[in-house]
């Protein structure tokens, strides 16, 4: 298992870019909810893969482990953000859009010199950016923001359970499993579905969005 590290930072730290920051998304391919990315910018400073020794890509946590991350993550980062795209936003422009729609929203109110992304660019921003394949497996601001952007999708997700109880969405946080296939084709899609979503696999036809 590959260990994220700060080797991608510290060669931006190294040519006057002091203010880099991981960009990472969660829920692109889930049938019901939004879309979060979080951005994380890490102080310039070695210690930080010390005091972050147990971060990884969030695929790769427990849910119990990015808990407990995700507070020591926003302690150490200099800075952080994050942007949703709803599931109509998904609906009207296709999940990339939306993705990078997220993905402004969480830049926004940061200041930054250098952008990494996992696999995701930015043509609409003014600064220097790459984006990284497997970057939450290689870059630990990539990973750090992987565990904000996953752990805030998540309460979100528990929120929206509360409001639409019928879909499970507190167990499987609106991806597509069984259970949340049988929810749907017993009660339909609630607002919270992306209906131009071939994977939720609905045999009714689905309304569109007003």
């Amino acid at each position: 298992m590959e260990h994220p590290d700060l080797t991608f930072e510290k060669l931006l730290w190294e040519g006057g870019f002091h203010r880099v920051v991981g960009l990472d998304e969660a829920g692109r391919g889930a049938w019901a909810g939004p879309v979060c990315v979080a951005a994380v910018v890490l102080p310039p400073e070695e210690t930080v893969a010390h005091d972050l020794s147990g971060v990884r890509d969030s695929k790769q946590m427990s849910p119990a482990e990015r808990e407990v991350w995700a507070p020591r993550i926003r302690a150490v980062a200099l800075t952080w953000g994050l942007g949703f795209a709803s599931a109509a936003e998904i609906d009207a422009l296709g999940i990339l859009p939306a993705t990078k729609l997220a993905a402004l929203r969480a830049l926004e109110p940061l200041m930054v010199d250098y952008v990494l992304a996992d696999a995701l660019l930015l043509p609409e921003i003014e600064w220097s950016q790459t984006a990284l394949i497997k970057g939450d497996q290689r870059s630990l601001s990539v990973a750090a923001a992987s565990v904000l952007a996953k752990t805030s999708r998540d309460a979100h997700m528990l929120l929206l359970d509360r409001q639409y109880p019928k879909y499970g969405f507190a167990r499987h946080k609106g991806y597509g499993t069984p259970a949340h296939r049988a929810a749907l084709e017993r009660w339909g899609p609630c607002p919270e579905h992306r209906l131009s979503f071939a994977g939720i696999g609905l045999k009714q036809k689905v309304p569109k969005r007003e």
